[in-house]
């Protein structure tokens, strides 16, 4: 659409059919149409997407409006307030406005006749597509004469003018926003060269007891890396993160039970006086006292 009109436009300059110096009864029905050029490719510009773009589409948007808002008001279409050729503080956007915070504000009187005329505007635009809604049929039938057709497109052209301020009015509020958005982001931004080492994420794995349960729970899926409690140990180890006290060397595939049985092997084959008294006691209490000795609740 932003293509065929941009294409019409061209032709329309290239054919110079309008002038600021010409008068309305100048321009003939056939026409008429044509001035709705620049509007129509600003309300195609505010369509686009690209919220990298944004400001930029913002910007051509308004030059559209306004260039129909100027051809208009050269023409005598319409009674209204041009507005300024380009958006309020973009000369020195960033820096206050002379006189101060109270210069700035606007008075209860400005923001009262601001609402009425977009009352006004409202009521108008209202009546303007009543009018067009009961003539439109007739004209695109064909059976409406050249005065008719004159009258239907002017109303086009003066329904379009309220759309226009309207969206001028709101593209200027909303490039004040995107521009103190742009400011903040640039004055809350880092300096180069500050900016803190990122860490490298740490790959999940399951820790198991021993060899035997790494295969096991290694196998499956999603399959994370399995690690004995000995890898681990000796992983972090050498990274430098675990203290001076290290875990006793273990044999790979032994459980715990065997591995205290063992220790207990060993004190007994060092001669321990306390673990072989132990083993001895032990060992003669089980003599005295068979297997379920003192179990007497369940007796029959």
């Amino acid at each position: 659409g932003l293509d065929a009109l941009q294409r019409a436009a061209a032709m329309v300059a290239q054919l110079d059919l309008f002038s600021e110096n010409e008068e309305l009864e100048e321009i003939a029905s056939a026409d008429l149409k044509y001035l709705l050029l620049p509007a129509l490719l600003g309300a195609l510009t505010l369509k686009q997407v690209d919220l990298s773009r944004r400001l930029e589409h913002l910007e051509s948007a308004r030059a559209h409006f306004w260039r129909f808002l100027k051809l208009c008001r050269s023409y005598g279409l319409g009674s209204f307030h041009l507005p300024a050729a380009g958006p309020p503080g973009e000369e020195g956007a960033g820096s206050p406005a002379p006189g101060g915070p109270a210069a700035a504000r606007p008075s209860l009187v400005a923001m009262a006749s601001s609402r009425q005329a977009k009352i006004e505007r409202y009521k108008q635009k209202k009546e303007l597509e009543n009018r067009l809604a009961s003539m439109k049929t007739f004209v695109e039938s064909g059976q409406a004469d050249e005065d008719q057709i004159r009258e239907f497109y002017i109303l086009q052209i003066q329904k379009w003018i309220g759309t226009s301020l309207e969206e001028i009015e709101s593209i200027d509020q909303e490039m004040v926003i995107l521009r103190s958005r742009g400011t903040a982001k640039q004055s809350s931004a880092p300096p180069h060269g500050t900016s803190q080492q990122v860490r490298a994420p740490l790959k999940p794995f399951i820790l198991t007891r021993d060899a035997a349960q790494a295969k096991v729970f290694g196998a499956g899926y999603p399959g994370l890396p399995t690690m004995t409690v000995d890898d681990w140990y000796e992983q972090r180890r050498r990274q430098g993160v675990t203290s001076g006290q290290s875990a006793p060397p273990r044999t790979p595939g032994i459980t715990d039970e065997e591995l205290q049985k063992q220790q207990q092997e060993k004190k007994e084959e060092e001669d321990d006086e306390e673990a072989l008294q132990k083993a001895r006691n032990w060992d003669d209490w089980k003599d005295t006292h068979p297997r379920g000795y003192g179990n007497r609740q369940n007796v029959g």
